[in-house]
């Protein structure tokens, strides 16, 4: 007699919308861990192909390869530790501070010091390139910043407006005068070199760790805290957005996707991926460590994250026509070590009745292998179907295979006769696992059946059970209060959201009133807006 075995079907998570950031960003091989000497200070790329990128760490420079991971050259002048290696715009020269209080410039091409820039009094943690390639900025623990003339080594301007260490830094992208520095005095001051003074300031709320200015120069970026915050220059440096994603110190910022995306590097260990434009997160990169330097080529080939245990995590974009290759072989592979199993059982199987597949193209065996759980609904035994998928590698692993069988008794109408009539135990395992997944969107429709059935079964005789059972019944009752609680908030906020978005459907000359006032008193407007509609 023919029987139909249960379909076991694979819910999907529920997770985040798959979108092209989600595939493009995802698209990286696994990355490729190298162990360096000490943290990772900074990382940065070479504007110019091949990509190559400056790893600073402990008292070295290193330029490395993108392709091979290799190093290939070495900047080993300094006696204490080095910060801050950046290139030129050329990829020719490359600046680093260091404790040893000054700058040092090195050409590619050689390891001797090409300059030598000497004037602070503690030590530089970064240093840039000025747009126009002729100056470097510096900036210091000793609360300055300082402009250096390559061509003569000498000090052009200093400033000293901080009244804390300055480790974060960045030069305006086009104008070679206008340089941003921050401070661990939560501010962050904007200098011009031309007029020789302080153009602008804001309060960062937090101490700034890395400072970054968007393609146009018009919008710069700070990390301070688990914050991003960014501002608008050319409004006198109001602030346009306030990004949290992260929950722990944000360290490092970088533009990618020619300006049209940010990332970030936290001490949680994530990498996030905002767009320019809304701010909105698009994608999280996972690491194993926190992260304290991030860099990404020009061509969002290769991203290096550098962490506090020495390592240097390197991903590069996987080659399309290659995985395809490799897709297509290990397919192929499989397809004939699958052949071959299949004539060896056809070899081996006398006693078995042997089917042609309708296509003619292999050989099926028609013998078909029953779970045990299968075995005993056969049967309609349908307590010990419960029990064999009840086992706890199943309920860990594989919680869709009991969900599927409880959907069968429940097609049956056999459920209640399967969880009556049990022990104290077996009673525990069922309920356990109700209140393990009877909250999740995957299983709860099924698992609400199933906790009627079983209060319809052992609701009259509560008393009579044990201690663990009434126990693991209490628990239930306080999940499914949570959950009930949780369904009534989420529909007044939706109802809520409802009205406020009629009302600005029905009102827009209200909405754009609202829009032009300051954020406190457009907040207040439709504050009352609201309650007067109520």
């Amino acid at each position: 007699m023919f029987y139909r075995k249960i379909s076991t079907k694979l819910l999907p998570r529920p997770g985040p919308e798959l979108t092209e950031d989600n595939i493009y960003w995802s698209k990286y091989a696994p990355p490729v861990l190298v162990k360096e000497f000490g943290s990772i200070d900074y990382i940065d790329f070479s504007p110019v192909e091949p990509y190559n990128f400056a790893v600073t760490c402990s008292v070295r420079l290193q330029v490395y390869n993108p392709i091979t991971k290799l190093v290939m050259k070495t900047f080993s002048r300094f006696k204490e530790t080095a910060y801050g290696g950046s290139f030129r715009k050329d990829g020719t020269l490359l600046c680093a501070g260091g404790d040893e209080s000054v700058v040092r410039l090195f050409n590619i091409n050689s390891t001797n010091t090409v300059r030598l820039f000497s004037g602070h009094e503690a030590a530089v943690h970064r240093a840039f390139f000025t747009a126009d390639d002729v100056h470097i900025a510096s900036f210091s623990d000793d609360n300055t910043t300082k402009l250096w003339d390559i061509s003569s080594e000498q000090q052009v301007i200093s400033f000293k407006d901080h009244i804390d260490y300055v480790r974060a830094g960045a030069v305006s992208p086009v104008s070679p005068d206008v340089i941003l520095s921050g401070g661990y005095d939560k501010h962050i001051h904007m200098y011009d070199t031309r007029m020789n003074k302080k153009i602008l300031s804001v309060n960062n709320d937090a101490s700034v760790e890395s400072l970054l200015f968007l393609p146009t120069g018009g919008i710069f970026l700070s990390a301070g805290g688990t914050d991003i915050k960014v501002f608008d220059v050319f409004a006198g440096g109001r602030l346009l957005a306030k990004i949290t994603q992260h929950h722990n110190t944000v360290t490092c910022l970088q533009i990618a996707s020619n300006g049209r995306r940010i990332m970030s590097g936290s001490l949680d260990g994530h990498v996030k991926i905002y767009d320019t434009g809304t701010y909105n997160t698009l994608h999280t990169l996972n690491y194993s460590n926190v992260i304290l330097s991030l860099g990404i080529s020009a061509n969002d080939q290769t991203i290096v994250a550098g962490m506090a245990d020495g390592l240097l995590s390197v991903r590069t974009r996987e080659n399309e026509k290659d995985t395809k290759d490799v897709r297509d072989a290990k397919d192929a592979r499989e397809e004939r070590d699958n052949g071959l199993v299949e004539d060896e059982l056809y070899k081996n199987a006398s006693d078995i009745s042997r089917v042609p597949n309708v296509s003619g193209s292999k050989r099926q065996i028609s013998k078909e292998v029953l779970c045990k759980h299968d075995v005993y609904l056969r049967k309609f035994q349908y307590s010990k179907a419960l029990d064999c998928v009840m086992i706890p590698f199943t309920v860990n692993k594989n919680p869709q295979i009991t969900i599927a069988l409880m959907q069968e008794l429940i097609r049956r109408q056999g459920l209640k006769r399967a969880l009556s009539g049990r022990d104290d135990k077996s009673l525990v395992t069922i309920i356990r696992f109700l209140n393990k997944y009877i909250g999740s969107v995957r299983y709860g429709r099924v698992l609400v059946q199933v906790a009627n059935a079983l209060l319809d079964v052992y609701g009259d005789s509560l008393h009579k059970l044990g201690e663990e059972p009434l126990k693991m019944f209490t628990i239930m009752e306080k999940k499914l209060q949570e959950e009930w609680q949780l369904m009534v908030t989420l529909a007044q906020m939706d109802g809520a959201l409802q009205m406020i978005m009629s009302a600005g459907e029905n009102t827009p000359a209200t909405v754009r009133k609202t829009q032009s006032m300051e954020p406190s008193n457009a907040a207040q407007t439709e504050r009352d807006f609201v309650l007067n509609i109520t």
